[in-house]
């Protein structure tokens, strides 16, 4: 199949072939699917493949990117536009994919005005107006953490500019709400950590508001309950810039460790 599809990527096929099994498959490693409802399954699917027609991907180091490699990374990617569509995307094109971690050469000016260069390992990077860069080692499960989805909110985010948490809203939401819940939200969410208190999301969250929201991204469709029952404001304001409510459809028994409290 993956000649078919490449086949159709470029233009040379009218449609990809993708069977049920392949769908099932591919679906049965990403379990936070079974909380959209069956009817948004055929439309989330669609929008993957549109998603794989207009952007290029790349393994890096000699990873051979598989069907299931590029269906599962589609589908992922086009959670956060499943309501919005791919213009969100429009800006760019690739998509570079790892078999593990990789290094960033990174260069930072210290308060006293010293360069310092360093080599940073990540999991994922995403660059304005430039590729998405993603681990696909990272896709080993881990409740609330998913590096595509990681990045592609930070994409998201990026639609009106650099990525500071704030993304572009749906007509029917209000930039006041926004910035007065996710600003409380993110605040109780570094006192949380600084404190060493129980917190909802991964830590990595503090360290900027665009991190905090592509945290927080990652546990609206991983882990939603958890995150509903820490954060019931901002999971409302993502319900609504996303529109889909994952809490609804997960198992309704009451979260555990979920002690953070809105303002």
């Amino acid at each position: 199949m993956l000649r078919t599809l490449r086949r159709w990527l470029f233009g040379a096929a009218e449609s990809p072939v993708v069977t049920d099994e392949q769908w099932q498959r591919v679906e049965a490693g990403l379990p936070f699917l079974d909380y959209l409802p069956a009817e948004r399954r055929p439309h989330l699917r669609a929008l993957a493949l549109d998603f794989l027609n207009q952007k290029t991907f790349h393994g890096a180091h000699g990873l051979v990117l598989t069907d299931d490699i590029l269906l599962a990374i589609a589908l992922q990617a086009c959670l956060p536009i499943l309501n919005t569509g791919l213009d969100a995307y429009r800006d760019w094109v690739g998509v570079v994919v790892y078999a593990g971690d990789f290094v960033i050469a990174r260069t930072e000016m210290d308060e006293d005005g010293v360069v310092h260069e360093y080599d940073d390992p990540v999991l994922g990077e995403a660059w304005p107006d430039g590729p998405v860069i993603v681990s696909w080692q990272a896709r080993e499960h881990v409740d609330g953490l998913n590096v595509v989805i990681h990045e592609f909110a930070h994409k998201l985010d990026m639609c009106n500019g650099q990525a500071d948490g704030f993304p572009p809203l749906p007509a029917d939401m209000r930039r006041a709400d926004w910035a007065r819940i996710f600003t409380a939200a993110y605040e109780d969410f570094c006192y949380r950590v600084d404190h060493g208190l129980p917190h909802a999301i991964d830590a990595y969250a503090a360290e900027s508001p665009a991190e905090f929201f592509a945290v927080i991204s990652e546990a609206f469709f991983e882990t939603p309950l958890k995150l509903r029952a820490a954060y019931p404001a901002a999971y409302a304001q993502l319900k609504r810039l996303y529109g889909l409510d994952p809490a609804a459809g997960a198992n309704p028994s009451p979260p555990r460790g979920s002690n953070a409290v809105e303002p």
